[in-house]
């Protein structure tokens, strides 16, 4: 048994030291950055360089705030459609995109270059046009909670695909360490059929073929994987339920918007109830990602929103 028992741990260590080197060798050979798109758009937000767009001339401000893994061209579909009635607004969250990776990844530090983009537009301030938030899944908690902390700057929010709390048992975790995590994420990042996979598992049967260099190229810009190491530590960025049912006590137009086929967002209803909206509008056979799936519906909804405001204001 004790040769048994020595053999077996000689096994494992073999096993270890070569998975070890082998990672090893493959970061080194992989270890390469990818150049941004050109002509892409930055501003300074409080201490962040963000990355934005904008769109339309004229109408009710509409300020995008996408969720996690996206970035301002997830919103590629849907900006055409609002842009004929008003003035949009897009951003790259801290730690996704092209904007500039800035830990801490916290509600709060996410909230804070939220309200910078909207100084940075002019947006909300004496005198300057009050916005509609539009947050999408993550997105939804930091919308909530740039509303909670300046109410009086904002002419709206929808919760899109996204009810703002925290993931079921989400928290600090035990991470896989490196050098392992960095190969997992790498192999990920390199597989065209596996984020083929997770986005059609998210997205609706009938979503347009995704566009693999958009979505995997930011995480390839510097210091990308060391901000997903930081943002994954604790748990996704959100908003506690006793926080946002503040949100009822705000006079303001508010809505809730699902994909009827999501299950990663949350339960809308109770969304709707908690945070003081009317009834949720469910996409038929849309899944997570409703503004890719589900453009013009998604865009009636806003506009819908926004002439609540209209006749709020009047």
């Amino acid at each position: 048994m004790k040769r048994f028992l020595r053999r077996l741990l000689l096994g494992i260590l073999a096993f270890w030291l070569a998975i070890t080197i082998a990672s090893l060798g493959y970061n080194a050979f992989t270890n390469g950055t990818a150049e941004p798109p050109p002509g892409l758009k930055f501003v300074q937000t409080g201490d962040v360089k963000t990355r934005y767009d904008s769109w339309g001339t004229t109408g009710t401000p509409i300020v995008l705030v996408h969720g996690a893994v996206e970035s301002v061209d997830t919103w590629s579909r849907l900006v055409p459609l609002l842009a004929k009635n008003h003035r949009v607004y897009a951003y790259d969250i801290t730690g996704y995109g092209y904007s500039e990776r800035k830990a801490p990844y916290t509600i709060e530090h996410l909230t804070a270059q939220l309200l910078g983009f909207l100084d940075a537009m002019h947006l909300g301030g004496p005198g300057e046009p009050r916005p509609i938030l539009v947050g999408h899944s993550l997105g939804a908690g930091i919308a909530a909670e740039a509303t909670l902390e300046a109410p009086a700057r904002i002419g709206g929010i929808m919760f899109l695909d996204g009810d703002g709390l925290p993931l079921p048992n989400d928290g600090p975790r035990p991470l896989v360490v490196p050098p392992y995590r960095t190969t997992l994420l790498r192999l990920v990042l390199g597989s065209d059929w596996l984020i083929r996979k997770i986005y059609n598992g998210v997205c609706a049967p009938d979503c347009p073929a995704p566009d693999v260099d958009q979505w995997t190229r930011p995480f390839r810009q510097p210091g990308a994987e060391k901000a997903v190491w930081q943002m994954t530590a604790h748990g996704i960025p959100a908003v506690s339920a006793e926080r946002l049912t503040k949100l009822r006590d705000l006079a303001i137009p508010k809505s809730v918007v699902f994909g009827a086929l999501d299950t990663n967002g949350g339960n809308a209803t109770e969304t709707a109830t908690r945070i003081g909206a009317p009834p949720p509008t469910l996409i038929p056979d849309a899944n997570h990602l409703t503004p890719i799936s589900n453009p013009t519906e998604v865009a009636a909804a806003i506009n819908g929103l926004a002439g609540n405001r209209a006749e709020g204001d009047g």
